[in-house]
C-alpha cells in the first residue's frame, strides 16, 4: 500500500511537469532505476491503473469537462444566486461565449488533467506491458487527446524515450486527428470483446465508439467554423456502428434513469463508463456531484440544509423540447407523458426515500412523505422551481433559491444513507449505445446519398423505446432555432443531455455560436478555448488560440 501511495505522488507531479521542461525528479526516474526495478516497482499494471483512475473525476465533476461542454451549450446555466455561485463570473461568462484567457480556472485545470490522462497512459508503454495492456493505455491515450484536441484544437505528445531536454511536441488538425485514429486502430485487435471484463475496463466496442465520434467530427475538427462531412468519413461512421448495433449485445433499458443509478453497472446500454462504490471514497470519480450540484439545500432531509449547493440549472427552451407536436409543454405532471426521459415520474430507491423524481424537477418539489418542500428563508417560500431565470444570469431578492429547471439524470444514491449520498455507487456513464445509435442516423443524413428514411427509421425506434410519439420527419437542424424539436440535434438533446457532448454537437451542426437563451450570438473565437498562459510559458510549441 504505501509503494502505491508512492506511485500515486509520483504519477501526479510527473502529470503536471512531464509535459515541460526536464526535471531532477524526471532524470532520476529515467537514468537511475534498471529495467528491472523499473518492471518491479512502477510496473505496467499500476501505470494503467493510474490512468484509469484519472479518467472519472474529470467527467463526474460538473467544474470540470461538463463545464467546458454543458455550461458553454444550450441546455445548462449557473446563476449567481445572493453571495452563492458568482466565482469572479464564470459560470455567467462560460454560458454567455464572455471568457478571457486565464478568465477561468478550469481552463487551466482541465488541460493539466487531461495531459496527465496521457502521460500515465504513455507511461504504461515503457515498462514492458503485454498485448492487452498496451490496448487498454492507448485507448485511455485516445480518450484524453480526443477531448484536449476538442477544446483546445491541438495537444502536446511526448514518446516513451523522447529526451525531457526538450519541450514536447504539439499535434494539430489532420496530424492529431490521424495520430489518435491509428492509436485506436491499432488497439482494437488486443482489446478485449464487449462484457468480457465489464464495461470499467476498455473493449472492442468502446474503442469504436470513440472512433464513431473521431470519425463523424472530422470535418468539423479541421474547420469548426464551416463543418464539412466528408461521405468517406459518415461511411466509416456507419460502417463501425453497424457492427455494434448487430452485435446483439446492447439493448434499450425499459427505464432510462437505471442507466444512471447506483446499480447502472450492469445497464445493458453501457459501453464504457467509470467504476464508483457505494459509500467508499477511495478512487470515487465524485460521481456525488452530479446532485449535489444541481440540487437545493434542503432535498435529502438527513443532509438539510446541506443536502444540495443549488446551481446548475437548464433553461426553459430545453425542457419544452420534449414536446414535439408543436403544442406548448404544460411544465407541469402532464408532460410526464411526453416523454420518459423527462422524468417527473415515481422512482423506487430516490421518490420514496427523499421526494426526488429523476429527470428535470420543475415547480413544487415534495420530500419523502408528499410535503411540500420549502427554501431557506424566514420565513420560507415553497420550493417552487421556476423556468424563468433572471436575463443577467444573476438572482436576488425573495426567489434567489427558486429560478431554473434542476436537472437529477443520475438519481442520488441512497443505498447506504448519507454515506452513499456522499460517496456514490453510481457508475460515470462515458459511452452509451443510443449514441452509436443516433450517431449512425446522422451519418446516414450526411451521407453523398442520404438515407433519411433509414436514419428517421432508427431514432423513431429510440423514441418508442423512451415512451415517446414516433416523429412523422426529421431535418438534421434548424440554424434559426437550436430547439427545434423535429430535428435530430433535438433529438440528441433528448437522449444524451448533460453527458458532456453538446458543445461539441452544436459546433458540428453550425449552431454553437448562434444566441439561445441568456446568450447573444457570439463570434468564431469562442469555437476553441485559449490556452492557459501557464502551459504556454512551459511549452513554446503550443501556439495561443486565434482571438486570445
Amino acid at each position: 500500500m504505501n509503494r502505491f501511495k508512492y506511485l500515486k505522488v509520483i504519477t501526479a507531479i510527473l502529470g503536471m511537469t512531464s509535459l515541460t521542461a526536464c526535471t531532477k525528479l524526471d532524470q532520476h526516474l529515467n537514468s537511475n532505476l534498471t529495467q528491472t526495478e523499473a518492471a518491479n516497482s512502477f510496473n505496467a499494471a499500476l501505470f494503467l491503473q493510474s490512468a484509469y483512475n484519472d479518467v472519472g473525476n474529470p467527467y463526474s465533476d460538473l467544474g470540470n469537462i461538463f463545464a467546458l461542454e454543458e455550461v458553454t451549450s444550450d441546455e445548462c446555466v449557473v446563476p449567481t444566486r445572493g453571495g452563492d455561485w458568482d466565482d469572479n463570473g464564470k459560470w455567467r461568462a462560460l454560458h454567455q461565449h464572455t471568457w478571457v484567457k486565464d478568465g477561468v480556472d478550469i481552463f487551466l485545470n482541465m488541460f493539466n488533467a487531461l495531459n496527465k490522462i496521457q502521460f500515465d497512459a504513455t507511461n504504461v508503454f515503457t515498462f514492458k506491458p503485454n498485448a492487452t495492456q498496451m490496448a487498454q493505455a492507448k485507448f485511455i491515450r485516445a480518450i484524453s487527446l480526443y477531448q484536449l484536441f476538442d477544446l483546445w484544437g491541438q495537444f502536446p505528445f511526448r514518446n516513451p524515450g523522447d529526451t525531457l531536454l526538450n519541450a514536447p511536441k504539439v499535434m494539430r488538425g489532420d496530424e492529431a486527428i490521424q495520430f489518435i485514429i491509428n492509436d485506436l486502430n491499432s488497439a482494437i485487435a488486443d482489446l478485449p470483446d464487449a462484457g468480457a471484463n465489464g464495461v470499467n475496463v476498455a473493449s472492442k466496442d468502446a474503442a469504436r465508439v470513440l472512433l464513431m465520434r473521431i470519425y463523424l467530427n472530422h470535418g468539423a475538427f479541421l474547420n469548426r467554423a464551416s463543418p464539412t462531412w466528408p461521405d468517406a468519413d459518415m461511411q466509416k461512421v456507419i460502417a463501425i456502428g453497424d457492427t455494434i448495433i448487430n452485435s446483439g449485445h446492447y439493448h434499450y433499458m425499459s427505464n432510462y434513469f437505471d442507466n444512471f443509478n447506483s446499480s447502472n453497472s450492469t445497464s445493458s446500454e453501457a459501453i464504457f463508463a467509470c467504476p464508483n462504490k457505494s459509500g467508499v471514497a477511495t478512487n470515487n470519480t465524485n460521481i456525488s456531484n452530479r446532485w449535489y450540484a444541481t440540487l437545493h439545500y434542503n432535498q435529502y432531509t438527513p443532509k438539510n440544509p446541506a443536502a444540495g449547493w443549488n446551481g446548475f440549472s437548464t433553461v426553459a427552451s430545453t425542457y419544452d423540447m420534449f414536446q414535439t407536436s408543436g403544442a406548448p409543454t404544460s411544465r407541469g405532471p402532464n408532460d410526464t407523458l411526453l416523454d420518459k426521459r423527462i422524468g417527473g415520474r415515481f422512482y423506487p430507491g430516490a421518490t420514496n426515500i427523499s421526494g426526488i423524481r429523476p429527470g428535470f424537477l420543475i415547480g413544487q418539489q415534495y420530500n419523502e412523505t408528499g410535503a411540500k418542500e420549502v427554501d431557506r428563508k424566514n420565513p420560507p417560500n415553497l420550493l417552487i422551481f421556476d423556468p424563468n431565470i433572471s436575463p443577467n444570469l444573476k438572482e436576488t431578492g425573495n426567489n434567489l433559491e427558486l429560478t431554473g429547471i434542476r436537472v437529477a439524470k443520475y438519481p442520488p444514491d441512497y443505498s447506504l444513507g448519507t454515506a452513499s449520498y456522499d460517496n456514490g455507487g453510481n457508475w460515470m456513464m462515458l459511452f452509451r449505445y443510443p449514441e452509436v445509435v443516433l450517431m449512425v442516423a446522422e451519418a446516414k443524413m450526411r451521407a453523398a446519398a442520404p438515407d433519411n428514411a433509414g436514419a428517421l427509421v432508427m431514432v423513431n425506434a429510440l423514441r418508442v423505446a423512451r415512451g415517446a410519439a414516433p416523429l412523422a420527419s426529421m431535418t438534421l437542424v434548424n440554424t434559426a432555432n437550436v430547439y427545434d424539436p423535429t430535428t435530430l440535434l433535438a433529438e440528441r438533446g433528448r437522449e444524451l443531455y448533460w453527458e458532456d457532448i453538446r458543445r461539441t454537437d452544436l459546433i458540428r451542426f453550425g449552431v454553437f455560436l448562434n444566441a439561445w437563451e441568456y446568450k447573444s450570438a457570439s463570434t468564431a473565437k469562442y469555437l476553441l478555448f485559449p490556452l492557459p498562459s501557464q502551459s504556454l510559458a512551459s511549452n513554446p510549441n503550443l501556439i495561443q488560440n486565434t482571438g486570445f
